[in-house]
């Protein structure tokens, strides 16, 4: 799925370098899926999910020079409240920077420690400039807990929980900061009905993109099988998942 920020010119949109903002779900990919399956990556990974390991999410992203919208901005979120599978200590992130990145050209920020705390209420930030759809942020963080910027440099990887509370600011550089990312888990895990919960909200809306781009029946699917048709066994034995 190719995505492009909200202050682009969607009467001259041309997809490139300078209009996409990020690739999702590239995990048919033979090329960018070699990431996913690096031993490197890998030997860390398995030390979250265990011997059996499923990429969910896949990433390539493009953060581009903000327009002064400020919509290059992600709002602090929890990766958790997108997935519908579980247990969370199972599920990690492998998150690897493509070139420096540091806070003028938008570096991960994380609260150290919020991965202990609960699933928090998300929804779309009120910014005047706009927010990229799926955007989702916390509404209710305390503004007053410490922050980490990660600097890092080409080829520097992070692992985070799905419970850490992150996001990254604009880009104030000429350039395009790229990552590229992905979520495993361990295929020994379980889905959840998120009807009712706190994801009941971006349920609704995967379930209307995956009726756009893909041609589901959107009466017929839910997130449960989104995400059963984006995963991709990369170690291991694919079992409950």
């Amino acid at each position: 799925m190719i995505m492009r920020d909200v202050a682009t010119d969607k009467s001259t949109f041309v997809p490139n370098e300078n209009t996409v903002s990020k690739i999702q779900d590239f995990q048919e990919d033979e090329e960018l899926f070699r990431y996913c399956c690096l031993p490197e990556i890998l030997k860390y990974v398995e030390c979250f999910t265990g011997p059996n390991i499923l990429a969910m999410h896949t990433m390539l992203i493009n953060k581009p020079p903000d327009s002064g919208k400020k919509s290059s901005r992600h709002p602090l979120h929890q990766d958790l409240h997108y997935f519908p599978f579980r247990p969370a200590d199972t599920i990690v992130c492998a998150w690897t920077a493509m070139e420096h990145v540091d806070r003028n050209n938008g570096c991960l920020v994380v609260l150290p420690g919020s991965h202990k705390g609960s699933l928090k209420q998300h929804d779309y930030p009120q910014w005047e400039g706009g927010v990229n759809i799926m955007y989702h942020g916390i509404q209710d963080y305390n503004k007053n807990s410490p922050r980490v910027h990660l600097v890092m440099e080409k080829g520097d990887t992070v692992f985070f929980h799905p419970l850490l509370i992150h996001g990254s600011g604009q880009n104030k550089t000429k350039g395009f900061r790229k990552a590229i990312s992905c979520h495993y888990t361990s295929s020994d895990g379980h889905y959840i009905d998120v009807k009712g919960t706190s994801q009941e909200n971006i349920e609704k809306e995967v379930i209307k993109l995956a009726h756009k781009f893909r041609g589901l029946e959107v009466d017929n699917i839910t997130l449960k099988d989104v995400w059963q048709m984006r995963a991709r066994l990369v170690k291991g034995k694919r079992t409950t998942l």
